[in-house]
């Protein structure tokens, strides 16, 4: 899939240039599927079967002259489940020019939901009442999703992917689904939730991955009883927001969103490097040791230093999860420097031992 930035483009200008991918489309053994054009936003998102990105450049090129700004490679059923379509709409009326001219945003509002691993549930509750747990929210997430027209992305054991073209129905589905499970339920399985927005082809090479990066950002903020939303959802409720209840909806302001944004960036650069700590951190964001503690301690309750020290130890039990590597090369690879110390703090914050938790995925 490409996109292509294009201020002030239309529907009809976007049905020609497709129209002329199509009479070249065989020369460069691509296939040239469908597309979707945001007139109001200015950009066009292509979707094409072709040997290679270069390949999908020189058609451009060669047809209309129209380079791509970014190319990534997509799955067709990912982008089916995301934007319900990977083919022109059906019962589209043709022009005398021989068009089909239609206007169809790629834009979609994600619900992302998140639990806590399914390993560490059985461990803490006992097989039988983690799986019933995780039963009954996967069937409530399931059953709202359906009621508000949400589609299923994914779902990969640790939560949702859901993608709307509503932001009121996406917002009013969290919130549907946040009333039906109680506080001891979402404490017990670690349940959160949070709504972002964005386009399929951006920053990220993963369809829609700076949204669904956000929403899993935002899913990390505390204050658990409250369905987080990304400030450009908020944008997009306008005039619906006002009758929602705000009690139970955090949204950032978009500078602390920005703000956190950063700060998770420079943990993503620097969590590897044993000596990325508490000064460095500071430097790095270009604030005072007072000033990142305030935010930190804000947006999810503990001290820059034991946000290293959690980001590591996630960072370390994904990469334990169905992987071969030793204890002691974890231990390194992910920031810290004696496997000792990695060791304990992995059993207090998960319970187990990081050779039992790798072990229960062997």
């Amino acid at each position: 899939m490409d996109i292509h930035m294009i201020p002030g483009v239309g529907a009809f200008d976007v049905a020609e240039a497709h129209q002329k991918d199509l009479l070249v489309q065989q020369s460069y053994h691509c296939k040239c599927m469908t597309y979707w054009v945001d007139e109001p936003r200015g950009v066009v998102f292509c979707l094409i079967e072709a040997p290679d990105k270069s390949t999908v450049e020189v058609m451009h090129r060669k047809a209309h002259g129209l380079i791509p700004n970014k190319i990534i490679d997509v799955k067709n059923e990912v982008v089916e489940s995301f934007l319900g379509r990977i083919h022109d709409p059906e019962n589209l009326e043709v022009t005398d020019q021989g068009l089909k001219v239609f206007s169809d945003s790629a834009f979609r509002i994600l619900l992302i939901t998140e639990v806590s691993d399914a390993i560490l549930l059985r461990h803490s509750l006992g097989a039988e009442k983690a799986d019933e747990l995780l039963n009954r929210q996967n069937d409530i997430v399931r059953r709202e999703l359906s009621v508000h027209g949400g589609r299923e992305v994914e779902y990969a054991g640790l939560g949702f992917i859901v993608s709307f073209t509503s932001a009121a129905k996406a917002v009013a589905c969290a919130l549907e689904i946040q009333k039906q499970l109680s506080k001891e339920e979402r404490g017990l399985t670690g349940f959160k939730m949070a709504v972002s927005a964005g386009e399929p082809v951006s920053k990220s090479d993963k369809l829609f991955g700076d949204a669904i990066k956000m929403a899993r950002r935002l899913c990390t903020i505390i204050h658990p009883d409250q369905v987080k939303i990304a400030s450009s959802v908020k944008e997009l409720l306008e005039r619906d927001y006002a009758k929602i209840d705000h009690h139970n909806i955090l949204s950032l302001p978009p500078q602390d969103e920005a703000l956190m944004e950063q700060i998770f960036d420079k943990l993503d650069a620097n969590w590897q490097d044993p000596g990325f700590a508490v000064l460095e951190f500071c430097k790095k964001m270009s604030m005072s040791k007072s000033q990142l503690y305030r935010k930190t301690t804000a947006f999810w309750g503990m001290s820059p230093n034991h946000l290293i020290r959690e980001f590591r130890l996630e960072k370390a039990r994904r990469n334990l999860r169905g992987q071969s590597n030793n204890i002691a090369q974890t231990t390194f690879d992910s920031g810290f420097t004696s496997p000792s110390y990695f060791t304990k703090c992995f059993k207090e914050k998960y319970g187990l031992l990081p050779a039992s938790y790798q072990h229960s995925f062997q």
